[in-house]
């Protein structure tokens, strides 16, 4: 992944898989993200309704210190996949 144009690694390992609520999380472990952050986690829950679908991220994060930036680039990012995700699904799943 690219965050502000720089290459940006990560390692993570899935912490919870919720079926019935459609959430799964992840926590990094290593990486450039634990450079600034002494936690990080990320949970993606997708609700549905009729055929409204929303996907929620969450991050929940520790920082180093009081002047580590809050992850905003990291949420940008976010957003940009699930539309990519959504993008695709539009496309290739569409009933004939």
């Amino acid at each position: 992944m690219a965050v502000d144009g720089k290459p940006q690694v990560a390692k993570q390992v899935i912490e919870a898989v919720d079926e019935e609520n459609k959430s799964v999380r992840f926590k990094v472990t290593e990486g450039d993200i634990v450079e600034a952050y002494k936690t990080f986690a990320v949970t993606i829950r997708v609700d549905t309704h009729e055929e409204e679908n929303v996907v929620t991220w969450t991050l929940d994060y520790e920082k180093v210190n009081e002047y580590i930036p809050n992850p905003d680039r990291l949420m940008e990012l976010a957003l940009n996949v699930t539309k990519d995700v959504e993008t695709y699904l539009l496309l290739h799943l569409q009933p004939n």
